[in-house]
């Protein structure tokens, strides 16, 4: 019985530390603009995240980028991953977030803010995102339909060197049909967070929106700064 009583003990100190430690990390980065970049394929969110690095300045961090990085690395981690990826698996989010995590722990001291590209891709990894690393500002969902974001992806496709076998009209409807879904159940979670933001017009037009809302965001930090 005392042994079973030590064991809850532990568990339960075991368990505080972590919530500890979590809080401390969200702490760290609190005052610094996390901005959740979410958007299908071909919708142009690329093209607003270099305007917005441009302009303010923010740390763009893309979850494929990440990944890659890390195969290119040579490191062990990185040669699992690329197992998994070859053989056509996904990689665990534990595995992308530790990632992410990573790279914003590196460069949260000198960055004026984050770009999250990619992710997340699902409800369930903004959820752990949220607790393990820090809580979204602000989630900036590019709206575009699947005729645009096909044609879009089949010229990219056209125009690239090296032909991918799944650039074909089927499976990229597929493809864009899991991520409708997936997105929907994101955007229902986060929707007192999120803007849509139509991405159908000019680049330019959707930039002048897009610094609208970051504007505000930077606002509400430095009131919030004043304040503690």
């Amino acid at each position: 019985m005392l042994f079973m009583c030590h064991q809850m003990a532990m568990k339960k100190e075991a368990q505080e530390k972590l919530k500890a430690e979590q809080l401390r990390r969200a702490q760290a980065v609190s005052d610094i603009p996390i901005i959740w970049i979410l958007g299908g394929p071909g919708c142009g969110k690329g093209t607003q995240c270099a305007k917005i690095v441009e302009k303010y300045g923010f740390t763009h961090l893309s979850s494929g980028d990440l990944l890659r990085e890390e195969v290119a690395s040579g490191s062990d981690k990185g040669r699992q991953l690329q197992e998994i990826m070859t053989s056509g698996g996904l990689v665990p989010n534990a595995e992308v977030l530790s990632l992410l995590n990573a790279a914003v722990t590196r460069t949260k001291g000198s960055s004026k803010g984050f770009l999250i590209d990619g992710y997340p891709r699902e409800k369930n990894q903004g959820i752990e995102f949220e607790q393990k690393i820090a809580p979204a500002d602000l989630a900036l969902y590019f709206d575009c339909s699947e005729d645009t974001m096909l044609k879009r992806i089949l010229a990219r496709a056209n125009a690239a060197e090296v032909k991918r076998a799944d650039d074909n009209e089927e499976t990229i409807r597929s493809r864009l049909q899991t991520f409708k879904r997936n997105t929907s159940a994101i955007l229902e979670l986060y929707a007192e967070k999120t803007l849509t933001i139509n991405a159908e017009r000019d680049v330019d037009d959707i930039f002048m929106e897009v610094v609208e809302v970051i504007d505000c965001v930077l606002q509400k930090k430095e009131r919030a700064a004043k304040v503690c």
